[in-house]
């Protein structure tokens, strides 16, 4: 038995890293997962692997920058499962470089994969969580928001910033009918991640001398299980938080 036994989850960019992570510890937990992403190829791996530890997954691609790819995962999913219960919006297209050096499309994809997508998915399945009686939203900001040096996040920090406002009127405008709305900003190994750490072992070790923890974290053991924690009943009284996931590193105020 799990803690979330019959709940039904969609997890966005669920095909590597933190969403992977996410959907393995919801799965475990006993959720009903949709694993969505723009490569199917890899989502479809993460619902084979949740389902060989015994969990229950549908893999759906999604380019959350196309309204009607969010429109037809909520559809199919309600269609295969009846209902929806848990959404975590973690999809993301990152560009990160100085602002005289972005352009407008890069500007423009950095949003439309990250407020303009979360605004829409939570908006897409807010009647069905409504009709539940209830549901969690987890949207994804980041510590880049608040980096001691701003230089090269400025587009992707301000996207991220703007999910937090988001999140924060929709926990507050939903909070009657029972749903939650919470944001995370993690830092959890990633392949992107990993690749930079290869690649520049001065530099990220310099980075590892900035998390008071002294590591960086897992995906779905303090990610994945964070999130379980906060779509819980033992959750049942936090809205409106943005919970950094980041071994202390940022300064929310």
């Amino acid at each position: 038995m799990g803690s979330l036994d019959g709940k039904v989850a969609i997890v966005t960019g669920a095909g590597q890293g933190v969403g992977e992570g996410i959907a393995f510890a919801l799965a475990k937990e006993g959720a009903t997962l949709v694993v969505a992403g723009r490569t199917e190829s890899k989502v479809v791996r993460t619902a084979k692997t949740i389902r060989e530890f015994g969990g229950k997954a549908l893999a759906v691609g999604c380019d959350v920058c196309k309204p009607a790819d969010i429109a037809s995962t909520v559809e199919r999913t309600l269609k295969e499962f009846g209902g929806i219960d848990i959404l975590v919006n973690n999809a993301q297209i990152v560009h990160n470089d100085l602002i005289d050096n972005l352009t407008d499309q890069q500007f423009t994809e950095t949003f439309d994969s990250g407020p303009f997508a979360t605004f829409r998915f939570m908006k897409a399945v807010h009647p069905h969580m409504r009709a539940r009686g209830g549901g969690n939203i987890i949207n994804l900001a980041s510590s880049s928001a608040v980096r001691w040096d701003a230089k090269a996040y400025g587009v992707y920090a301000a996207a991220k910033q703007a999910i937090r406002s988001l999140s924060r009127a929709a926990a507050h405008e939903w909070a009657k009918e029972n749903i939650r709305v919470n944001t995370l900003a993690p830092l959890a190994m990633t392949p992107a991640l990993e690749g930079w750490i290869a690649g520049d072992p001065v530099g990220s070790n310099a980075f590892l001398d900035t998390i008071p923890m002294g590591r960086i974290g897992d995906s779905e053991l303090d990610i994945g299980r964070a999130v379980v924690f906060l779509v819980g009943n033992d959750a049942r009284y936090i809205t409106a938080l943005t919970l950094p996931l980041d071994g202390g590193q940022g300064f929310f105020d």
